[in-house]
C-alpha cells in the first residue's frame, strides 16, 4: 500500500510515493528550464525599449523556483548521496557566509536581489544551489542525456540569434551592435546572454557538450546535429571579439581529442575538429573583409565590451574607464588592472567583502551633482574608472562575499573535480566524461570570467550532474 501522511489520499502524497524514474523526468524538465528561461526572457528587453534587463532575472526566478521544489523533494526522498556531502556542505557554507556578508553590506536590497539588471544577489545563489542539488539527485542516465541536449540547444538558440545580430545589427542592445560610441564601429553580438563575453562563456559550455557528444555518440543523426552546432558556435565565438571566445574554440578542440582518446572511438570522428577550425577561419575571413573596425582591423575588444558597453552604458553599474590608468585597447592590461584593484579591495574587506554584487560601492568618490539620496544607478556612472565586475570569479567572490566564501567556492569546485576523477576510474562512461569536461571548462572560465545569470545556472547544473550516481536500469526494472 502507498504511503500517506495523516490518513490523507494517496494522490495528495505524490512526493512520498514518487519513484526515482518519475523524479528523473521532472528533474530533467527543471534542468531544461535552467538552460533556457533566462535566455528566453531576455528576448523581451531586446525587442522592447520600455523593458529593462531586470526581466531576464524573472527567467532565472522561474527555473530557480521550479528547481527549488525539486531540490526539496530530493532531500525529502533522500536522493542526495552521502558521497557528495563535501560539495553540498561547501555550497551551503558559501551561502551561509554570503548571508553574513549581506549583514555587513552597503545595500541590503542589492545584496539579496542583486544589482538592478544583474540579479546575482543571494537569491540567485540559492537558485544555483537548487540547480546543483536537483542535478546531483538524478539517477537516470536518460535524464542527464536530455540535459546535455538542452545545453547544446541553448547554445544553438543563442548562436542563431547572434547571427542575426552579426549580419543586420538588429535585435541587440545598440552598444553591442555598433560599438560606435567608442569609435570602433563593428559588431559584437550578445545573443540572448546580455553581453558578448557572457555569450562566449555560454557557448564554451555548449561547444564542450557538442564536441564530446559528436565523438562519443553512435547515433549518426545526433552526430550530424552536433557538428552543425559546432560550426555555428565557432563562427559566432570569433565575432564576440573577446579572449573568452578564443578560449571556447581551444577548449572545444581539446575536448574532441580527449573524447577520442577516452572513448577509443574511430579516428575519423576526430574530424569534428575541422568543423570548429574551418568555421572559425571562415568567420575571421568574413570579419576582416566585411566587418572590420574603423581601423580596418578585426581584433579583441574585451575592455570596451565589459567596461564601456556592458557596465557603463547598458546598466549604469560603473563609471567609464579612465584612459590615464588603463590601456583599454589591451585586454591583458584591462584584466590585470581589474584584478589588481580587486585585490586591494579584498585587503580592505577580507572577511565579509563589500557585500553581494556591491564591488563598485567602495570605489565611489562623487555624487556627480546628484543628491545623496538619488538612485545609485544615477550616481555610479559619474565615477570614472570604477567597475562592478572583475573577470575572475574567485577574486570576485572574495571581494564581494569575503575570503571564507571564496575558500568555500574553491572547496566546492575541487571536491566536484575529485568526484569526477573517482567516477572516471570506476566507470569511464560517456556521461561521466562529458560532465567532467563541462565542469573543467566552467572552472577555467571562472578564472577569466565572472558569474552571470545566463551561464551560471547551466554550469552549476553541470557540477551537480557530475556528482549524480547514475544507473542505466530504471527503478521499475530493478523490482522486476
Amino acid at each position: 500500500m502507498a504511503k500517506t501522511i495523516f490518513n490523507s489520499t494517496e494522490k495528495s502524497n505524490f512526493i512520498l510515493n514518487m519513484t526515482e524514474d518519475q523524479y528523473g523526468k521532472l528533474a530533467s524538465l527543471g534542468l531544461i528550464a535552467a538552460c533556457f528561461t533566462t535566455s528566453l526572457f531576455t528576448i523581451v528587453p531586446i525587442l522592447s525599449d520600455k523593458a529593462s534587463y531586470s526581466i531576464s532575472t524573472i527567467g532565472l526566478a522561474v527555473s530557480g523556483v521550479l528547481c527549488m521544489i525539486l531540490a526539496m523533494i530530493a532531500l525529502i526522498k533522500k536522493y542526495v548521496s552521502r558521497r557528495i556531502i563535501l560539495p553540498v556542505a561547501a555550497f551551503g557554507a558559501m551561502l551561509l557566509w554570503s548571508v553574513v556578508s549581506l549583514i555587513f553590506s552597503y545595500d541590503y536590497n542589492v545584496g539579496f536581489y542583486g544589482f538592478p539588471q544583474r540579479g546575482e544577489g543571494i537569491l540567485a545563489l540559492i537558485f544555483y544551489f537548487c540547480f546543483f542539488i536537483t542535478a546531483a539527485s538524478i539517477k537516470r542516465k536518460k535524464a542527464v542525456s536530455t540535459f546535455f541536449t538542452a545545453i547544446t540547444a541553448v547554445g544553438l538558440l543563442n548562436s542563431l540569434w547572434a547571427l542575426i545580430q552579426i549580419f543586420t545589427g538588429e535585435l541587440d542592445f545598440p552598444v553591442y551592435a555598433w560599438l560606435s560610441t567608442i569609435n570602433i564601429d563593428t559588431v559584437a553580438p550578445s545573443g540572448l546572454a546580455q553581453s558578448p563575453i557572457f555569450l562566449a562563456m555560454l557557448l564554451s559550455l555548449s561547444m564542450t557538450a557538442a564536441a564530446a557528444d559528436a565523438v562519443l555518440t553512435d547515433n549518426k543523426a545526433t552526430r550530424i546535429f552536433d557538428i552543425i552546432c559546432l560550426c555555428l558556435y565557432s563562427f559566432v565565438l570569433i565575432f564576440t571579439h573577446c579572449i573568452m571566445g578564443i578560449f571556447g574554440l581551444v577548449f572545444g578542440v581539446v575536448t574532441v581529442f580527449a573524447a577520442a582518446v577516452k572513448g577509443k572511438t574511430p579516428k575519423v570522428r576526430m574530424l569534428s575538429v575541422l568543423a570548429i577550425v574551418l568555421s572559425a577561419l571562415t568567420a575571421f575571413v568574413i570579419g576582416i573583409n566585411f566587418k572590420p573596425d574603423k581601423n580596418g582591423k578585426f581584433g579583441l575588444y574585451d575592455g570596451y565590451i565589459l567596461w564601456s558597453a556592458d557596465s557603463w552604458q547598458r546598466i549604469d553599474a560603473s563609471g567609464n574607464f579612465n584612459s590615464n590608468h588603463v590601456d583599454i585597447d589591451s585586454p591583458l592590461d584591462v584584466y590585470s588592472h581589474l584584478n589588481n584593484k580587486t585585490i586591494d579591495i579584498i585587503k580592505e574587506y577580507p572577511l565579509t567583502g563589500t557585500g553581494p554584487e556591491q564591488l563598485v560601492y567602495p570605489q565611489l568618490y562623487t555624487t556627480g551633482g546628484h543628491p545623496d539620496d538619488a538612485p545609485v544607478t544615477d550616481i555610479i556612472p559619474s565615477n570614472q574608472g570604477t567597475f562592478d565586475k572583475v573577470y575572475n570569479e574567485y577574486l570576485y567572490t572574495a571581494a564581494t562575499r569575503g575570503i571564507p566564501s571564496a575558500i568555500a567556492l574553491l572547496t566546492l569546485i575541487i571536491s566536484v573535480l575529485f568526484i569526477i576523477r573517482r567516477k572516471l576510474k570506476d566507470n569511464a562512461d560517456s556521461h561521466t566524461f562529458i560532465t567532467g569536461m563541462l565542469v573543467i571548462c566552467g572552472a577555467i572560465i571562472f578564472l577569466i570570467g565572472c558569474s552571470n545569470i545566463t551561464f551560471s545556472p547551466v554550469f552549476w547544473a553541470c557540477a551537480g550532474a557530475a556528482c549524480a550516481e547514475l544507473s542505466e536500469v530504471s527503478e521499475t526494472k530493478k523490482r522486476k
